[in-house]
This record gives structure tokens, C-alpha cells and sequence, in this order.
């Protein structure tokens, strides 16, 4: 009988992308490793895209459905300009890539994504998805081939709010604006170790009422 390679319109990219909401600020990080298999395609891939003025989505999982994710977006957020005159809020723009994601939800975009920004009152907002578009409000979040590691480490350090608690709490986590940075430098850090997938170079974007910046980590290349 002949065999025959079974075909897959997916592939899995790898890579890690981490989001962490403040008081007035929102980290957003991801590495910039881009693998298949066992090969690293390249060392130097930017997973976080900005959306808007106050939002920005990292994306893990197969890079060129991200591509097209993030071209569908910026398509539709330039005719929301056109209409309204006005950037997309971040709340705005997280109800819109969850309708994008569920639109597709039958040959789904295989990414994994976070979306990070600051919401209509300059607090900071983090919404983690699944890749059908179902979407939830946290205070922080990981996705990708290091969220496995990551995420335990996140909930021991930063302890969020029941989402059942009476009347709902603030999901925002109580470090500081430099706190949060130095946390996410050490879940990457501890991540790189373990996961042959996340490496390379740490990007964060930080947004807060000064606008948004960039900042570089090395991480080990092996």
C-alpha cells in the first residue's frame, strides 16, 4: 500500500508571548525566535504587532496566519477611522479580533494571541485568546510554546481576583511600572531554559500615558 505524507495547511511556529496590565501601564513581550521542527527559520521575527494608537497584539503559533490576521485588523481599523474619526479603543479593538477569529472559527488562524493597551480610563488591559475568538479580561497572560512554563509562575507572583467575586474586582496587578518589567525579563529568562522554541531575544513594548516604547533583552541562543 502506498504511503502517502499527510499533507497540513498549519504549521506551529513556536515562540512565547507574555502581557502584564498595571494601574497606567501595560507590558507587552515576546521573543523573537521563529521555528519549525527542529530548524530555527530565524532569530530575529517580531511577534507584536501595533494595532492602534493604545493596543498592541502578540502572536504565537503559525506566523503566517498571524500576517494575515494582523493585515485583516489593520484593514478594518482604517475604515473604523474612516467612519468615526477617531483611533480604536482597546476594548474596542479586542471585540473585534475576537469577531475576526470567530468569523474563521470552521479553517480557524491557528494563532494564539494577547492583546495588551491601555482602556478608555489609562488603566492598563490585557485579553487573552483562544484561536475560535473566545476572549477574557485579565490582569496578565501567556500564550505560545512557553505558556506551559510561564503561566504558573504568573499566577504564583501576581494572585488575581476570583472573576466569581461579589462585586467584581480590578483585575489589574499591583506592580510598578519597572516591577513588571523585571518580571517579565525573568519568566523569559526561566523559559529559554526549558523550551527549545523561546530564545534568541526578548522584545517589550510598554505602553502608558506617554505614549508606547521598545525595549531589548539577549536571551541564549541554543
Amino acid at each position: 500500500m502506498k504511503q502517502q505524507s499527510n499533507w497540513s495547511p498549519y504549521d506551529n511556529n513556536g515562540g512565547t508571548c507574555v502581557a502584564i496590565a498595571g494601574a497606567d501601564y501595560c507590558v507587552i513581550a515576546a521573543d523573537t525566535r521563529m521555528s519549525t521542527g527542529y530548524s530555527i527559520l530565524t532569530r530575529d521575527y517580531s511577534k507584536i504587532c501595533q494595532l492602534a494608537e493604545k493596543s498592541v497584539m502578540a502572536s504565537s503559533g503559525f506566523q503566517a496566519d498571524v500576517r494575515a490576521l494582523q493585515k485583516v485588523l489593520a484593514a478594518r481599523h482604517l475604515i473604523y477611522q474612516h467612519q468615526h474619526n477617531k483611533q480604536m479603543s482597546c476594548p474596542a479593538m479586542a471585540q473585534l479580533l475576537s469577531n475576526t477569529l470567530y468569523y474563521k472559527r470552521f479553517f480557524p488562524y491557528y494563532a494564539f494571541n494577547v492583546l495588551g493597551g491601555l482602556d478608555n480610563e489609562g488603566k492598563g488591559c490585557v485579553f487573552t485568546y483562544d484561536a475560535v475568538g473566545s476572549y477574557e479580561r485579565v490582569g496578565y497572560s501567556s500564550q505560545g510554546s512557553g505558556s506551559t512554563l510561564i503561566m504558573p509562575f504568573l499566577d504564583n507572583q501576581l494572585k488575581s481576583p476570583s472573576p466569581l467575586l461579589l462585586p467584581a474586582q480590578d483585575a489589574v496587578t499591583p506592580l510598578s511600572e519597572a516591577e513588571a518589567i523585571d518580571l517579565v525579563k525573568t519568566c523569559f529568562a526561566s523559559a529559554t531554559e526549558r523550551d527549545i522554541y523561546t530564545g534568541d531575544k526578548l522584545e517589550i513594548v510598554v505602553l502608558n500615558a506617554d505614549g508606547i516604547r521598545r525595549d531589548y533583552m539577549e536571551l541564549r541562543k541554543d
